[in-house]
């Protein structure tokens, strides 16, 4: 049987995993089974924080809004309702930014919702 020689491959392999780990401390960006532990860690911090960014935006646009809502005399949950009741279909992304960039459009979609 003849002899195969990965040498090529695994150096590559190597090489690729400790450019994905530079900038990492101590060993963790030249010691190859350091690394390779790092990066399996940092890849599930990455999927978990993707997921809680979108929870932390979502919240943020929440507290922008009704803290708008507050200054007009309306709570949160009770102009969701009203949103609801008059088919407006805006998400809290929309209306965040309409409450950053286009307060008087957001005071007229208030308006429309209490009639």
């Amino acid at each position: 049987m003849a002899r195969v020689k990965r040498g090529v491959a695994s150096h590559r392999r190597r090489k690729l995993t400790l450019r994905q780990t530079k900038g990492y401390r101590w060993g963790g960006k030249a010691k190859y089974r350091l690394a390779k532990e790092r990066l399996l860690k940092a890849w599930q911090y990455s999927f978990r924080d993707r997921k809680a960014k979108k929870r932390a935006y979502r919240r943020l646009w929440q507290v922008q809004i009704s803290s708008t809502l507050k200054e007009k005399g309306l709570s949160w949950s009770v102009f969701s309702h009203l949103l609801k009741a008059h088919n407006v279909q805006l998400d809290r992304k929309i209306l965040s930014n309409l409450v950053q960039k286009e307060p008087d459009v957001f005071a007229k979609i208030i308006e429309a919702v209490r009639k």
